[in-house]
This record gives C-alpha cells, sequence and structure tokens, in this order.
C-alpha cells in the first residue's frame, strides 16, 4: 500500500512580514483553496520575556496580534518569515503563485513561491513524544515539542 504524496509549496519572503500582510496573505490563499496543511515560519514572539532584566514581564512586541483568517481569529505566534503549503495536487500552484503576486505587487519588498518537500510526511520522534503512536496524519511534522498547546487549526470552508 503506498501512500499520496502531495505537492508542497514554500512562500519564502525577504523580510519579516507585518500582521496586515500575513492577514491578507493568508485570506487571499483560503480564497484560493486546495490547501490541505499550512505552517508559518520565523521569529518566535513569545507572551513573556524570556530572559534579561525584564524577564517574566508582559511582551508588549506590536507584531503579537490576533488576526482573522477566513471567519476565525487566529493568534500570531511568530513574525512570519515562511509560509509552507501542502495541497491537494499541483494544478492550485498557478492560483498561489497568481495570489502571492496579488499581495506583494504593492510590497517594497520581494516573496518567491518555491515548489519541493518541505514538511515532514512520516511520524518524527517529537511527534511521537508529543501526541504517542496515534497521532493525527494532519500535524506531522508540525510539532514543537517545546511548546505546550498544539498547532492552531484553521478550518476551512466547505
Amino acid at each position: 500500500m503506498t501512500e499520496a504524496i502531495y505537492p508542497q509549496v514554500r512562500i519564502v519572503s525577504t523580510r519579516f512580514l507585518r500582521p496586515d500582510t500575513v492577514e491578507q496573505l493568508l485570506n487571499r490563499l483560503v480564497q484560493v483553496g486546495g490547501i490541505l496543511r499550512m505552517s508559518l515560519t520565523g521569529q518566535n514572539l513569545p507572551v513573556t520575556v524570556p530572559y534579561g532584566p525584564a524577564r517574566g514581564k508582559p511582551n508588549l512586541h506590536p507584531d503579537r496580534k490576533v488576526i482573522r483568517v477566513g471567519n476565525q481569529d487566529v493568534q500570531l505566534q511568530v513574525q512570519v518569515g515562511t509560509v509552507i503549503l501542502e495541497l491537494e495536487d499541483e494544478s492550485y500552484i498557478p492560483a498561489i503563485e497568481e495570489a502571492v503576486d496579488e499581495v506583494f505587487a504593492s510590497k517594497d519588498f520581494s516573496c518567491t513561491v518555491q515548489k519541493g518537500r518541505f514538511m515532514k510526511t512520516q511520524p518524527t520522534v517529537s511527534d511521537y513524544a508529543k501526541y504517542g503512536p496515534d497521532a493525527d496524519r494532519e500535524v506531522l511534522g508540525l510539532v514543537d515539542p517545546r511548546k505546550k498547546d498544539g498547532p492552531v487549526i484553521i478550518q476551512g470552508n466547505k
């Protein structure tokens, strides 16, 4: 028995994205559809300052905001630099490239769309340690072993 290999796309910006740009990009991508899994990666934005003289005090970073994606509110926990998507099939890639071009047309920096394998498709040790042997296939390779809560799941409009 063989498992389906879904195409993956990585959207890489030359700068960290502001929350309004992330919101605009994600909403445009959700409109395109065909996304099975998505991962936002970048610099962590902790709730409290982790070290230094202000350790333990609230982190008042301006990019730690709640954004609206589709009909769901999502707390940004990273300064987004890369968006990784796993798609149903390759037919969605041109529409995703067009959506990215639309969003970044008015920006003064660039963004590239790359095709390849960027997410793990088999359970990792971290997946096993966090979720056990019966881990949900949708969260494979998306687990941060240091994070106390699970991933944010954005439900599509189906």
